[in-house]
């Protein structure tokens, strides 16, 4: 797996192998969300807190798509919005403002995504939310937060509000708008997010066959996942972590299906 640099001009623009192998990560998980079909053409984001004490962040620069999208094209950007270092291009505003605001509020979110997804918008704009459908959303249910919609997110003081919503939630969906999740690692946002999504595609089939025939869980078994989603992990499920179980398979499949992501 390539998580060093691969040559000296990395070195000269001021580029740690610490921050290197966060650009890999966040170009891989840009890579994965276009395989997935959860890009949006030029628009939603990706970010990823850079190493160090500066609180700057990377984020796709505007202008390129999802599976364009390599390590060393990604964006640095500060708190207040100013560009770090050299790029052809911007970043879509939008995603500063939201990412901005929970990258200040939120020590654990290394990495965060947000998306339009077709499916994530309709649960989205749904008066109930996420519905205890399925196993994949009731594990979701107890953790997910919601923040409502107040225009297109260019105004900075939509910023504590989004932040007051999330609270310590690491799954959210933005009202009328789409999906959030953040991670401390790549792992666990990409799992976030990739159950978020696929939580809303699962409501989104069973309500198109009627609101009356659908069959909502029991409510015992309900509290039941909660109470299993808190269990302590197993011996039998091995040492490594489930995030990073998550991620090193992701990162396969990228490595298998969109090649590049680390140049």
């Amino acid at each position: 797996m390539a998580t060093v640099l691969k040559d000296d001009r990395f070195r000269a623009s001021g580029i740690s192998e610490a921050e290197w192998k966060v650009r890999v990560d966040l170009a891989a998980f840009y890579r994965l969300s276009a395989l997935y079909g959860w890009d949006d053409f030029l628009y939603t984001h990706i970010s990823a807190r850079v190493p160090g004490p500066d609180h700057h962040f990377l984020i796709n620069p505007f202008g390129l798509m999802f599976d364009e999208i390599a390590a060393s094209s990604l964006v640095k950007v500060d708190l207040d919005g100013n560009v770090i270092g050299d790029s052809d291009y911007g970043i879509n505003y939008a995603g500063y403002v939201i990412h901005s605001a929970i990258h200040g509020a939120r020590d654990d979110a290394h990495f965060i995504a947000h998306f339009h997804s077709a499916d994530g918008v309709a649960v989205s704009a749904h008066a109930e939310g996420l519905l205890p459908l399925n196993q994949r959303a009731l594990a979701l249910i107890p953790r997910l937060s919601y923040h409502d919609y107040e225009g297109v997110a260019l105004n900075l003081d939509e910023r504590e509000r989004l932040v007051a919503d999330l609270g310590d939630t690491k799954v959210m969906l933005l009202r009328n708008h789409g999906t959030l999740a953040l991670g401390a690692s790549p792992g666990e946002a990409f799992s976030g997010i990739y159950h978020l999504e696929e939580a809303c595609k699962a409501q989104v089939r069973t309500l198109s066959i009627g609101r009356d025939r659908v069959l909502i869980a029991p409510e015992e078994a309900q509290q039941e996942v909660r109470r299993q989603i808190s269990r302590d992990r197993q011996p039998a499920e091995g040492a490594k972590s489930h995030h990073d179980l998550v991620w090193e398979a992701a990162l396969r499949k990228a490595e298998r299906q969109s090649p590049g992501f680390d140049a």
